[in-house]
């Protein structure tokens, strides 16, 4: 069995791949056993993210890690025993001991599955906060003719909006103007409270793709100018696939995010455009309230959402929502009509 990889690095011996935590992009071919155990070595740049999933939607959830792109087989880490975490939530919990017995299992790679034949959960489940930055891209205030703000503004989404990478996302009857907008997630690895920009980074644990959905009507002219009903009806926030380790990825500030309705272009844009970058939002978040493991933060859109088109455009039931992040990967949601069934 072999891990699918994008390049070929030299092999690391396995008490080296045992200790190390894996990072990620790249490479995974099987070295000859050893015990009777079965060692993966893994470059300086391979690309490691964590997934949850199961053989069915409903199914017993699972976390599982993918070294390589969205299509490498996942190793199942829930495999090792009844201490070993089925959710991303726990395992940001579990003491650093804990974590290198979690580490030794995915460089064994004793349980692997093809991810063509598994129900992908959100990649995080059940988070504390969910935090969103507006107006974070210069390409978006400049398609509002807003100026750039002077600090970070946030709102935030009820945690029960996230949805998985390919569930359905329901067109609420009472809104007409539903909207998209692509956005790179940061999630937050360990407790932070007062911590400075220069520290931020060392509190997040990874990135995953976003779509804030939301009822521009509602954002606009309904709930006396106040967004939470906007942002926050049901299957509002699809994150996925997986959540890609901070030390994955090449540059941050240098990832392409895109957006298609029906495989039409809506959104083209780089997180070089960010007004405010993610370690002045994590830090000036740290000094209003504590930021718990687990934590969702949208970091905005850049321009290109539909309110904002000429003339205007929304999604209608039967649309495909596919939103995409390079390094990272992508989301394909279905607009489905709203039923009490």
């Amino acid at each position: 069995m072999v891990l699918r990889v994008n390049h070929i690095f030299k092999h690391l011996n396995s008490q080296t791949i045992t200790q190390i935590a894996l990072p990620s992009l790249v490479t995974s071919e099987p070295l000859p056993p050893r015990n009777g155990k079965r060692y993966f070595s893994c470059g300086a740049a391979m690309r490691k993210r964590y997934v949850q999933f199961a053989k069915h939607k409903g199914g017993r959830m699972k976390l599982g890690v993918q070294l390589g792109d969205t299509d490498s087989d996942i190793i199942e880490i829930s495999s090792l025993d009844a201490g070993t975490p089925n959710t991303l939530l726990d395992f940001l919990n579990l003491t650093s001991d804990r974590r290198k017995v979690v580490n030794r299992v995915v460089a064994e790679a004793k349980s692997v599955v093809n991810p063509k034949n598994v129900y992908f959960y959100p990649p995080i489940t059940n988070p504390d906060k969910v935090i969103c930055v507006g107006l974070n891209y210069k390409g978006h205030c400049d398609e509002q003719n807003k100026p750039y703000p002077q600090e970070p503004f946030f709102f935030s989404k009820f945690p029960s909006t996230i949805v998985g990478p390919n569930d359905e996302v329901i067109h609420p009857p009472n809104s007409k103007a539903l909207d998209w907008e692509v956005e790179l997630a940061v999630i937050i690895g360990k407790t932070a409270r007062c911590v400075l920009k220069n520290d931020a980074m060392d509190y997040v644990f990874g990135f995953t793709v976003a779509q804030d959905i939301s009822a521009r009507d509602w954002q606009k002219h309904k709930n006396n100018g106040q967004w939470l009903i906007a942002k926050s009806m049901d299957t509002f926030c699809p994150l996925g696939p997986g959540i890609v380790t901070k030390e994955s990825l090449r540059d941050v500030y240098n990832l392409q995010l895109k957006c298609a309705i029906n495989g039409v272009e809506k959104q083209n844009g780089f997180t070089n455009d960010f007004v405010h970058n993610i370690d002045d939002v994590v830090a000036f978040l740290s000094h209003c309230f504590t930021l718990l493991p687990g934590d969702v933060i949208l970091t905005g859109t850049p321009s290109g959402v539909g309110v904002f088109r000429n003339p205007r455009e929304f999604l209608q039931p039967g649309d495909v929502l596919e939103s995409e992040i390079s390094e990272i990967g992508k989301l394909s949601n279905k607009i489905v009509a709203f039923s009490k069934n």
